[in-house]
């Protein structure tokens, strides 16, 4: 039996077809939708809402079992109330089953009982402490962030994986418990299990974990294809 998973993406994302369609195993088909929301195109949730419940029942026309609106920044910036917000507009067009980005993180954190997190970003220092700040709202400890002022999509999804290898391995803490590298439009699945191995900690990305949280939410256990140590953990 097929089964199908739906992505609302921002248009100018580059990344997820190319990393994130790979590690679904055979018979799970992502299906993608994407919309105008980032950059020139930013606006707030309550302008952002209909279009989240179009895309939804367009993904729920295809069957999608998971429907996660897969942005970091944008399923972050207004705290754990815009993401219920999302939830909410996720569920009226039709989801069976309804995600975030941040959604899928949180789960992701809790499934690896950690609590202090070091993270990095290709955003500009106000996104990457809206970010610190729903991570702290949601009970976890930000020990170290780091946000790298890149100018946008082009060069978010042009920046090769092993640019965040080594941030990431200069961003260590010795408070960590877990490391993330944030956006879903940056390269990340290459250097995940490398980073594990040297920082001897759990590494996350935006990708790895909505992959995870779709996949567990099905009871999908072929896992083979997924990067880090968070695929062990699929309850």
């Amino acid at each position: 039996m097929v089964r199908r998973v739906g992505l609302i993406i921002p248009s100018s994302n580059r990344m997820v077809e190319q990393e994130m369609i790979h590690a679904y195993p055979a018979g799970v088909v992502p299906h993608i939708a994407r919309l105008r929301m980032t950059g020139p195109h930013h606006v707030g949730l309550e302008k952002l809402m209909p279009r989240i419940v179009e895309a939804a029942g367009a993904l729920s026309d295809a069957k999608c079992e998971v429907v996660t609106f897969h942005c970091t920044v944008s399923s972050m910036e207004e705290g754990p109330e815009g993401e219920v917000r999302v939830l909410d507009a996720l569920k009226q067009g039709g989801a069976k089953q309804a995600a975030t980005t941040a959604t899928a993180i949180r789960a992701a954190l809790e499934s690896l009982n950690a609590k202090r997190i070091a993270f990095i970003t290709p955003y500009d220092a106000h996104k990457t402490a809206d970010e610190a700040k729903f991570l702290e709202a949601i009970g976890f400890e930000v020990v170290s962030a780091k946000g790298f002022d890149m100018a946008g999509s082009d060069q978010y999804c042009s920046t090769p994986a092993s640019f965040w290898r080594e941030h990431l391995l200069q961003a260590a803490h010795p408070d960590a418990d877990v490391y993330f590298i944030s956006c879903a439009n940056v390269s990340t699945f290459p250097v995940l299990d490398e980073l594990e191995q040297k920082l001897g900690k759990p590494v996350l990305s935006s990708n790895q974990t909505v992959v995870w949280d779709a996949l567990r939410r099905i009871g999908c256990r072929d896992l083979q294809g997924c990067p880090g140590r968070l695929f062990a953990k699929t309850a």
